[in-house]
């Protein structure tokens, strides 16, 4: 069997059983209400103006390989990569943020099928953070960039 009746395999199972293409393709959404969707270059600017970018991944890959100057802050999740994610299955220590909630904050992850990002950025926001930049890209886009690490 080829790839391509694999797929189409894979597909008709899937939907046999109630599942829909979002759900195999659990990937974040394009944009984030309330938050500012900010690209490689444009952390890059606002890590020299001093701007927090905390890296929601786990702390094995914060100590792998991360964006020069970040800071660890992982958002431990339980809870389902959706938009209607419910945050009580979660864990994330609002209290390593900084303590200025109108100043700008960037958060990052893994970018694509990586929620950690998203769900810290909603987060912040409910916890009262105005200037929330989701770099959605998150790590892929910027080792794409050549830009440095640590």
């Amino acid at each position: 069997m080829n790839k391509r009746n694999i797929l189409k395999l894979v597909s008709v199972l899937a939907l046999s059983m109630g599942l829909s293409a979002t759900v195999l393709a659990a990937d974040t959404p394009a944009t984030l209400k309330g938050a500012s969707l900010v690209s490689a270059a444009e952390v890059k600017t606002l890590l020299g103006k001093g701007v927090p970018v905390i890296d929601t991944r786990v702390a094995a890959e914060y100590a792998e390989k991360t964006i020069l100057g970040a800071k660890s802050v992982p958002y431990k999740e339980k809870s389902a990569k959706d938009v209607n994610f419910d945050a009580s299955q979660d864990a994330f220590d609002l209290s390593k943020l900084p303590t200025d909630k109108a100043a700008p904050v960037v958060f990052f992850c893994n970018a694509g099928s990586c929620w950690k990002s998203y769900k810290a950025s909603v987060a912040a926001m409910k916890a009262g953070y105005t200037k929330v930049q989701w770099f959605r890209g998150g790590m892929p886009e910027w080792v794409t960039a050549g830009l440095p690490t640590q």
